[in-house]
């Protein structure tokens, strides 16, 4: 793949698999808007991405408000004049509760980041895209294919990104926009690290359910994303594919 004279955009590019898809996206020659709410680590990738020769721009964004994710495409558009291919990946998980007694602040703040995240940047997305054309993934996650017992919100938020995949595939296909989604597995992030550090015997239950037998690496999912994006993937649209070892074979 040479991605010479594109520009992309990732969320939730600090660290993890946004930063793994950014740096993927410069080692094949695109420039890239780095996005998130962390500017120490939002500023490390953008130095990760000058490294290999590409240009990039780092611009602080809360994806669960509107006005600064419409900021975020603004300060884009002043810096790069198009956009070719947009990675909707910010998000959180929040506390481990049962459904009946999950806080409501902990939902109303995991649908605002995972959910309404992903709806505002692709308003924008699209609204850049059509008449150009381009590639949206959006980062679900197993959990959006099958329920994740004491984590309610995050389970509903993965399943609705997929929906909204699915209607935007089926409404921006003849401005020849392609949308996609990935679910990735257990995948080593800072997000996912918590849950096993110290903790062999749950380490091990997970690793069980995998046939590959190892968790998922950013770049595993940072490779999938940037091939979605790419021409070779260019009749693949409206689609979740699974990033699992085989869990759910």
């Amino acid at each position: 793949m040479n991605l010479d004279g594109n520009v992309a955009l990732v969320t939730g590019a600090a660290s993890g698999i946004g930063r793994e898809t950014a740096i993927r996206f410069a080692e094949l020659g695109a420039s890239v808007v780095v996005a998130d709410v962390d500017v120490a680590g939002g500023s490390d990738t953008v130095n990760k991405v000058q490294e290999c020769d590409a240009e990039g721009l780092f611009v602080q964004c809360d994806v669960s408000d509107a006005q600064d994710v419409a900021r975020l495409f603004e300060e884009t558009a002043i810096c790069f004049d198009r956009l070719d291919f947009a990675v909707n990946n910010a998000g959180i998980g929040g506390p481990w509760e049962k459904l009946h007694a999950y806080p409501h602040e902990g939902w109303d703040r995991v649908l605002a980041v995972n959910l309404n995240g992903v709806f505002y940047c692709m308003q924008e997305e699209i609204s850049r895209m059509t008449g150009q054309g381009g590639s949206i993934v959006n980062v679900s996650s197993i959990a959006g294919k099958h329920g994740l017992p004491n984590q309610a919100p995050y389970t509903a938020s993965k399943h609705a990104v997929i929906g909204l995949t699915r209607v935007a595939a089926q409404e921006v296909a003849r401005h020849n926009i392609r949308v996609n989604a990935v679910c990735p597995v257990y995948t080593e992030t800072p997000l996912f690290n918590p849950l096993i550090a110290g903790n062999p015997g749950r380490a091990q239950k997970m690793l069980e359910r995998i046939p590959m037998r190892r968790f998922g690496l950013p770049r595993d999912i940072a490779d999938a994303i940037v091939w979605l994006c790419s021409d070779q993937s260019r009749y693949i649209t409206g689609q979740a594919i699974n990033l699992d070892g085989g869990m759910t074979a």
